[in-house]
């Protein structure tokens, strides 16, 4: 997550430093999500722009998140929604304030915890000991 007031440059250098990060979250000073910044935002908004990555502000060029789900949405809603629309990350807001990020393969093992293990009907073998 970078502040508002940061720079293209510190976006940038955050994505290169660490090749697993897809993108980057911008809050304002209230933890409100503004935006979001990828790889492709720095090149198109700024790259292929010619603008000063130090001097261009994250909040200029980061874009609307696409989709976010509020916090109070219940697990097995907002895993249907990350199913639905393919998503793999979505930010998790509250009032606007980004309070986190769902995964959905981290949803996926979550609600397969919680299932409860199936019934015995009856006509599985018992349980073998060898000694």
């Amino acid at each position: 997550m970078l502040g508002d007031g940061a720079s293209a440059q510190e976006a940038g250098r955050i994505l290169a430093d660490n090749p697993d990060v897809r993108a980057i979250f911008v809050c304002d000073d209230g933890g409100r999500l503004v935006g979001v910044i990828t790889r492709k935002t720095l090149v198109r908004e700024v790259v292929a722009t010619g603008l000063d990555p130090a001097g261009t502000r994250v909040d200029a060029i980061a874009e609307p998140p696409a989709h976010t789900l509020d916090a109070a949405l219940p697990l097995d809603e907002a895993f249907r929604s990350l199913e639905e629309d393919d998503l793999e990350r979505v930010p998790v807001v509250e009032e606007g304030r980004l309070v986190g990020v769902l995964s959905r393969a981290v949803v996926q093992r979550r609600l397969a915890e919680d299932e409860p293990p199936p019934e015995d009907d009856g006509d599985a073998e018992p349980d073998t000991v060898v000694l």
